[in-house]
């Protein structure tokens, strides 16, 4: 059997593998598998590379590939091990970025070796640059965004959404350059553009809005792979970058319509670019109070409901509270309480932070709930205790026309029996509005650091 027939069942093995990983990854309980048969898919996929290249007489470009594998593969491990859960957002938009850049660096590669003849070539090459180099560069704004080197406000002006509309027009003006014979030049000049089209188009967004820009930006890097797939005739490439390109592009929908928002209105609007409001206070209104409760009052309310409903959110991502609060959910559930968690599907900074966070603190997969199957819930729920949530809670996303998240669906906290809320203060969230839920008649306040007042309320709650 010659190398060319090995290899080709190497990539039809490896393409196989990628798409039965992508389909266990829709279940929580396969998702681990999912992964695994996914990284064997790149094993193999890896494994034909060497074969083609071995098979074509090319043994230096094998010694290349391995440094690379080992010098990435130690960096991978090290960065994994290292980077706390609750960094996952900001890993992850690294590690998107670099396959955007590794795209981009491939097509200039392809470009510079004048492998770009016919049409086919051309496109592909001149697609996985631009793409590559906008989710390089905006990766690396979401990176900065979250983690709080650069401001998480949405900074936007009329005058810069004038020069990226510009700026784009003349990226599409250069793709003729090049195509006219503008030669290496062009095609650098068109390199630098794209680089600073993704920094532009990404910093005009608001934190709030990093879970759809991180998934928008997965499906860039998706499709600029493939491009390059296309560009090196590599099978693997084109299979895996369309897969993550296909399945980014339903994520980012899904996620737009969980806040009942378009694509153009997260990426163009500008939400959270506003002053912020000012907390317990209202546009032509006297200030408001939210009661307060202890945590003995709140861990006998808890220990003595039917159920009880947690919403984490982004201040129990920062806080690391997932832990003790699945503590709290097994004191309560000896003590006969019924524990269920709401899950909204943009909590957080990424695509199912919430999901990862508390799967690594072993809860059961049985008690996670998202929003259209915990909504019902509400109504007959004892005490909702929400964690660090903010804007998916509040209630006036039903009524309020002026608000920024107005339309948004939201969980429906507000309709339990009795709402407890872990925040550090009043603060309005990432939308820069205040949240009327946080002075309702039916709500009492826990304010510090999620981490300890939800290990104060279990001590509380083991003593009643």
């Amino acid at each position: 059997m010659n190398a060319k027939i090995l290899s080709d069942i190497a990539y039809l093995t490896s393409a196989i593998l990628f798409i039965v990983g992508l389909k266990f990854l829709s279940h929580p309980k396969r998702a681990r598998r999912g992964n695994l048969l996914a990284a064997l898919g790149m094993a193999f996929a890896i494994i034909a590379s060497f074969i083609f290249i071995y098979g074509g007489g090319a043994p230096a470009t094998g010694l290349l590939i391995i440094l690379g594998i080992v010098i990435g593969g130690v960096v991978g491990a090290v960065a994994a091990r290292r980077v706390a859960m609750t960094d996952m957002p900001q890993m992850v938009a690294l590690l998107n970025g670099c396959g955007g850049g590794a795209a981009a660096l491939i097509s200039t590669v392809e470009f510079a070796g004048g492998e770009t003849a016919d049409p086919l070539a051309f496109g592909a090459t001149i697609f996985g640059c631009i793409i590559g180099s906008i989710s390089f560069a905006g990766s690396l704004v979401a990176f900065g965004k979250l983690q709080g080197i650069i401001s998480e406000r949405a900074i936007t002006s009329t005058a810069q959404k004038i020069f990226n509309g510009l700026l784009f027009l003349w990226l599409i003006a250069n793709i003729a350059w090049i195509g006219l014979g503008g030669g290496p030049t062009a095609y650098y000049v068109f390199l630098a553009g794209s680089l600073v089209f993704g920094v532009l188009m990404v910093i005009p967004i608001g934190g709030a809005d990093m879970p759809v820009v991180i998934s928008l930006l997965n499906s860039f890097t998706g499709l600029a792979v493939a491009s390059t797939g296309f560009a090196l005739k590599e099978p693997a490439l084109v299979i895996s970058g369309t897969l993550v390109g296909a399945s980014g592009t339903l994520l980012t929908m899904l996620m737009c319509k969980a806040m009942n928002r378009s694509l153009a209105n997260v990426l163009f609007a500008g939400v959270g670019a506003g002053p912020v409001a000012k907390a317990g206070a209202k546009a032509g209104g006297p200030a408001k109070s939210a009661r307060e409760i202890s945590f003995e009052d709140a861990a006998v309310l808890m220990a003595n409901v039917g159920s009880v409903i947690m919403v984490p959110g982004y201040g129990m991502a920062v806080a690391q509270a997932q832990h003790v609060m699945r503590d709290l959910a097994d004191l309560l559930a000896k003590k006969g309480v019924d524990v269920k968690y709401a899950v909204h599907p943009v909590a957080g900074r990424m695509p199912g932070h919430m999901n990862v966070l508390l799967a690594e603190a072993n809860v059961p997969y049985t008690q996670l709930f998202d929003l259209e199957q915990i909504n019902p819930d509400f109504e007959h729920c004892g005490v909702a205790l929400v964690v660090g949530a903010n804007d998916v809670v509040n209630p006036a996303a039903r009524y309020d026309k002026a608000s920024p998240i107005y339309g948004m669906p939201i969980l429906d906290v507000d309709k339990a029996e009795h709402c407890i809320i872990i925040k550090r203060s009043l603060n309005p969230g990432f939308a820069g509005i205040d949240n009327e839920l946080y002075y309702a008649p039916k709500t009492f306040m826990l304010f510090g650091d999620a981490r300890d007042a939800i290990r104060k309320l279990a001590e509380a709650a083991r003593e009643t």
